[in-house]
C-alpha cells in the first residue's frame, strides 16, 4: 500500500514542472514556426533568383545581338546594303522595280 501512494507521488507534477513543460511546448513551437518561415523565404527567394536569372540571360543575349550590329555598321559595304535592302535606295542610274510576292506555293 505505501509502495502505491508512492508511485502516485512520483506521478504528479508539481507547478514548476508544468511551466517547464508548457515552456518547451511554446518554444519549440515558436522555433517550428520560425523554421516553416524561413522556408518559405527561401524559396521565394530561389524563384526570385530564377526569374533574374532569365532576364539576365535576355539582356546578355539582346548586348551580344547589338555588340555585333555595332561592328557590322563600322563596315561601310553593309551600311550600303543594308540601307538598300530596307530603306530601298539606289545608286545613281539604277531603277528599282517591286516584284508581287508568290502566295500560291
Amino acid at each position: 500500500m505505501e509502495t502505491k501512494k508512492k508511485a502516485a507521488k512520483k506521478r504528479k507534477l508539481t507547478p514548476f514542472t508544468k511551466f517547464i513543460c508548457v515552456a518547451m511546448i511554446l518554444a519549440s513551437g515558436f522555433m517550428l514556426f520560425a523554421v516553416v518561415q524561413e522556408g518559405m523565404t527561401t524559396l521565394q527567394l530561389q524563384q526570385q533568383l530564377s526569374e533574374v536569372q532569365s532576364k539576365l540571360q535576355e539582356v546578355q543575349d539582346e548586348n551580344r545581338y547589338l555588340t555585333n550590329e555595332k561592328e557590322k555598321l563600322q563596315d561601310p559595304d553593309y551600311v550600303e546594303t543594308y540601307a538598300r535592302g530596307k530603306y530601298q535606295l539606289s545608286k545613281d542610274g539604277e531603277q528599282i522595280f517591286y516584284l508581287p510576292e508568290n502566295t500560291e506555293k
